[in-house]
């Protein structure tokens, strides 16, 4: 077995899928600061994400209107940037799972 193969084709996998992750999580309507994304994400899917990968994805969703941040202050301690999903994520998320469903019953039928 070809480990470095393997972890590399996770790795791609993985980075192909976090968007869909993260925008999956937002639509939801309960806005998450980064670390708490972080430990939702790890909760729901067990999928570990690093800060340093997470941010840059944020940023990219926000240039492309599909979320939106918002700094919040915090009774005490340094406020946080809180994340929320905009409507064009929640139609772009929709047609995400669309496309999602059709590929992964695509997948099953030559994994059978």
């Amino acid at each position: 077995m070809n480990e470095d193969f393997i972890n590399k084709w996770i790795s791609q996998v993985k980075k192909g899928t976090l968007s869909f992750i993260v925008l999956n999580v937002l639509k939801s309507g309960k806005a998450y600061y980064g670390y708490d994304l972080i430990n939702e994400i790890k909760k729901i899917t067990e999928i570990e994400i690093a800060e340093g990968t997470l941010y840059p994805l944020m940023n990219r969703l926000k240039d492309e209107k599909l979320i939106v941040s918002e700094w919040v202050e915090q009774e005490s301690g340094i406020p946080r940037k809180y994340y929320s999903i905009t409507p064009e994520g929640k139609n772009t998320v929709t047609k995400m799972e669309e496309y999602w469903h059709n590929l992964n019953n695509s997948v099953l039928k030559i994994t059978k």
